[in-house]
């Protein structure tokens, strides 16, 4: 973790810790690191719906100016309408200013290269490099003058374009006869998704699509599927579909109303890409977090399953290392690599759509393919999770190992350190919860009493 960037951009609270100061000093050093041999680039810039989106996008643009570039302003698209339109129209970078699923009080910045990637660990790290260098009392990068400022002008079809991208990658889907329940987070897909989903001929029933700056992620999309799940079962849709507030995550409900996550979705549109041919080296790549019960399907499904970091970006580097086609995490951050570099909820939404319509089952039947196990997650605090003794104590490992045999392969053991406090996080997969439980328990205390100093 760097000074200022984290595992998905530049993220806090909106004038407190992003602030129009820091978003000017990102837009400076941002142009100069990704678009330094390029004269008068052209950045595209982006948000979501939050009420401090403005306030950002004037700060970061200021900046983005003072080096000489020149900024397409699409306003509120989704995340992936970003890293798509970055490649389509040869942009320099592009920017989001977003907090994805987080709270409305929160914002971010996050950049994607001009092949419309998120920054690798190394760029970031550059740009907060020239950051320290050139703080605000003795900033040398250049500062053109003249003709040679940097102006301003709307990416009037930025939102068009990006639905045209989405009804092009399923080029036969007839949604005539769908009933489906779209609940947009009050975020940055409340206009596209539904109208890309219309444009397929689907009845379309849409929740939380009447943004107001205010309540983007509140008690709505990905992270909150309770109304979502209760419109599905009022109205007797064939889906339920969320996004969260910039559209880089998407979750299902099925037709019974029950919540399919992202590795089920993976299970669904993996299968169905494997017998079709298009899932590259018949393989998905998912994290560490992803279920036991989702590696059993793919064993048995034979399909190659590949477990990265938690984090799309560390996902996506996977994939891009070995050539795959399809990854993704259970909280749905879903990317189909054959058509787009980013986690894609529309996108994903669509494909599972055209899932459903080849295979013409219900999603509660694909779907039900994968035997999802109990999940326990205990926390162990100690006073220092960064030192590795978790990972060599004897009396640990002992405990570990006892566990890892009495769940004789039909289940799992994580441990890892929290990145963000003085905690071991210890996570256990079986199909017997109450002895997961105790397990997970008993592990975190020996954790504790070994790392107690």
């Amino acid at each position: 973790m760097g000074k200022f960037f984290g595992t998905d951009g530049v993220r806090g609270v909106a004038n407190r810790d992003i602030t129009p100061e820091l978003a000017f000093a990102l837009g400076r050093a941002g142009a100069y690191v990704l678009a330094r041999k390029i004269v008068a680039p052209k950045i595209l810039v982006a948000k979501d719906s939050r009420l401090s989106g403005d306030m950002l996008e004037s700060a970061l643009t200021a900046g983005l100016c003072s080096i000489g570039a020149q900024v397409h302003l699409a306003g509120v698209i989704p995340t992936p309408a970003v890293a798509h339109l970055v490649r389509k129209h040869n942009f320099a970078a592009g920017v989001m200013i977003s907090a994805s699923h987080n709270a409305m009080s929160d914002n971010g910045i996050k950049f994607f290269n001009s092949q419309g990637f998120k920054l690798p660990d190394e760029i970031e790290d550059e740009i907060e490099a020239i950051m320290e260098k050139n703080p605000p009392s003795n900033d040398k990068l250049p500062r053109p003058v003249g003709a040679d400022v940097g102006a301003v002008k709307r990416a009037e079809n930025a939102e068009s374009e990006y639905i045209e991208f989405l009804l092009s990658t399923v080029p036969n889907l007839n949604l005539s006869g769908m009933k489906i329940a779209l609940d947009c987070a009050n975020g940055a897909t409340s206009f596209a998704a539904p109208l890309a989903l219309e444009k397929l001929g689907a009845e379309v029933i849409t929740i939380h699509n009447t943004p107001n700056g205010m309540n983007i992620n509140e008690n709505c999309g990905s992270t909150h599927m309770e109304s979502l799940a209760e419109k599905v079962r009022e109205t007797r849709a064939n889906i339920g579909i969320a996004f969260d507030g910039d559209g880089d995550r998407m979750l299902a409900v099925c037709e019974k109303g029950e919540m399919i996550d992202g590795d089920a979705i993976l299970a669904v549109c993996g299968l169905d890409m494997r017998e079709r041919g298009v899932l590259k080296k018949d393989t998905v790549v998912a994290t560490v977090m992803s279920n036991k019960g989702f590696e059993i399907f793919c064993r048995d499904s034979k399909i190659n399953m590949h477990r990265a970091a938690v984090g799309d970006r560390y996902v996506l580097e996977k994939m891009l290392a070995e050539n795959y086609s399809l990854g993704g995490e259970q909280c749905g951050h879903i990317i189909f690599l054959d058509h787009n570099t980013t986690g894609d909820g529309p996108l994903t939404a669509l494909q599972l759509l055209a899932t459903m319509s080849r295979a013409k089952k219900p999603l509660s039947a694909l779907a039900g393919v994968v035997e999802t196990f109990p999940q326990v997650l205990v926390n162990a605090r100690v006073a220092n999770a960064r030192k590795p003794e978790f990972e060599t104590h004897p009396e640990i490992k002992k405990t570990q190992a006892e566990i890892e045999s009495a769940l004789g392969g039909a289940g799992r053991i994580l441990v890892r350190p929290s990145g963000t406090e003085p905690l071991i996080r210890v996570m256990l997969e079986g199909r017997d919860k109450a002895q997961i439980e105790a397990w997970a328990k008993k592990l975190a205390e020996v954790i504790e009493s070994c790392l107690e100093n």
